[in-house]
């Protein structure tokens, strides 16, 4: 009887994952250093401004940004609180107590209670 072959235990690969995310991010992080050096050397050597490379109205909105919310990300602002909207006012009712606003579309009960000769004026709410 032949014995299986074992692979990797799950506890073997997930450290050779994070060996590997480690040696990835320190790639990153050395190539990012590259880069940014490349662009500094640009910046100084062509003598260009944030203006120049369109940073100043991306930072001069979040200049803004900040201001009016007093620094505080959009996450951390607080909503203006003031009254609550009120109920719309009752004027019309019907005789089972159905009662509409007069705003937006017209309620079922309403139709039919046109539809079965009354008026609008028979349904309007008394004061």
């Amino acid at each position: 009887m032949a014995t299986k072959k074992s692979g990797p235990t799950l506890a073997a690969l997930n450290a050779q994952i994070a060996a590997l995310q480690a040696q990835a991010d320190a790639l990153r992080k050395k190539e990012v250093a590259e880069v940014v050096a490349k662009i500094k050397d640009a910046i100084d050597h062509y003598g260009l401004t944030a203006a120049d490379l369109g940073l100043v109205t991306v930072a001069r909105k979040y200049a803004k940004a900040a201001a009016a919310s007093g620094g505080k990300p959009a996450s951390k602002r607080r909503k203006k609180s003031g009254p609550k909207p009120s109920a719309r006012a009752v004027k019309f009712r019907d005789d089972r107590g159905n009662t509409w606003g007069g705003m937006g579309k017209r309620p079922a009960w309403f139709k039919a209670a046109l539809a079965a000769g009354k008026t609008p004026e028979d349904l309007l709410a008394k004061v």
